[in-house]
């Protein structure tokens, strides 16, 4: 046996459709306005400057990401750093640590040597 709440109920939902399949079905066979849409014109100085406006506001996280994640801990990895004596040659020692260091110190690419100055270059 069928409640009269179901009944009523799907009568309704029934009587929408019917209703709202009309009303989009006349408003899809409208014709279009005389004339046609024509775009604006675009002022190419505030494209250029909404684009580096927005570029950033999205370029700056980026640029202070901490990019190791155990810095001044000591779990830190990249804290031990290698250094190497050439001998003969009349150089000083040379070590992994002018890239290590500003990492494990809790940096990120703008402390880098040659990626903090290339990243200098970008709005943020």
């Amino acid at each position: 046996m069928v409640s009269k709440k179901s009944g009523a109920g799907l009568a309704a939902a029934l009587g929408a459709a019917v209703l709202l399949g009309g009303a989009g079905a006349g408003a899809a066979h409208a014709a279009p306005a005389e004339g046609g849409a024509a775009l604006a014109k675009t002022d190419v100085n505030q494209a250029l400057g909404g684009t580096t406006t927005g570029l950033g506001y999205a370029v700056a996280p980026v640029k202070d990401l901490r990019l190791d994640p155990w810095a001044n801990s000591s779990a830190d990895v990249l804290n031990n750093g290698a250094t190497v004596q050439p001998e003969n040659s009349g150089l000083g020692p040379i070590g992994t640590d002018l890239l290590t260091g500003p990492l494990s110190a809790g940096g990120g690419p703008r402390d880098l040597p040659l990626v903090g100055g290339v990243l200098g270059t970008l709005p943020g």
